[in-house]
């Protein structure tokens, strides 16, 4: 049996590119600090594995990879009733949505790394979660803050703002979020009059599109140039 002083720290990690994930394996597994118990796809793989693994395979850190405008996208309130079930977690993040990434830093995540963060700044931050501590850079904490003044979004809102902006119809919307044509229309005029309400005005997909952008919902290079149509 291992003793405490070299009892190895067990790691799940969730990323659904390949290359990704087994670099970040091979990053811990190298330490001789951590054990691998888990390693998929997606969050809800996870949640149904770790529901009925023994106790003695339990994580106790997750590294987990938001998979923004990619599906199945990481659910809030699921990264909340894992830190209330004491696990703790690591996000590993492009930072493609720094509203999501707020968010999930409000359910009680305490570190963040970005995908252009050196891969000792992973194993750091896994290191000082596991000690209870905080662990984000100066310049992530600045791209996460964003800007106070503009309009704030719904996780629902800022998803279906970010998928339509990206070029999808509202029906490709809907789909892609499992809820109904009439809800991501709900949605979307719910964007469209807070950031009216802030003084800028939003009426059309362009409209979105550009607000999108300005605001860091999506790169500049995901905004397409067929958006010249009325919203519909």
């Amino acid at each position: 049996m291992e003793s405490s002083k070299t009892r190895r720290a067990r790691i799940a990690i969730v990323e659904d590119h390949l290359l990704q994930r087994k670099r970040t394996e091979q990053l811990l597994n190298d330490t001789g600090e951590f054990e691998i118990v888990f390693s998929a796809v997606s969050a809800p793989e996870f949640v149904e594995w770790v529901q009925t693994a023994p106790r003695s395979v339990r994580p106790h850190l997750l590294v987990l990879d938001l998979m923004v405008d990619r599906e199945p996208s990481v659910d809030v309130a699921v990264v909340e009733s894992l830190l209330q079930a004491g696990l703790k977690i690591v996000v590993l993040s492009a930072l493609a949505s720094p509203p999501l990434v707020r968010s999930i830093v409000r359910a009680g995540v305490n570190g963040i790394v970005g995908k252009r963060d050196a891969e000792e700044d992973i194993l750091d931050a896994i290191r000082a979660v596991l000690r209870g501590e905080e662990w984000i850079t100066t310049e992530l904490a600045a791209v996460i803050a964003g800007d106070p003044n503009r309009p704030k979004l719904s996780i629902q809102e800022e998803r279906a703002l970010i998928l339509y902006a990206s070029g999808l119809t509202i029906a490709e919307v809907s789909t892609a979020m499992n809820i109904g044509w009439e809800t991501t229309r709900q949605y979307l005029d719910r964007v469209k009059s807070k950031y009216t309400a802030a003084g800028v005005p939003v009426r059309t997909k362009v409209d979105l599109g550009r607000v999108a952008v300005a605001d860091g919902y999506i790169d500049p290079a995901d905004s397409p140039r067929a958006m010249d149509a009325p919203a519909s």
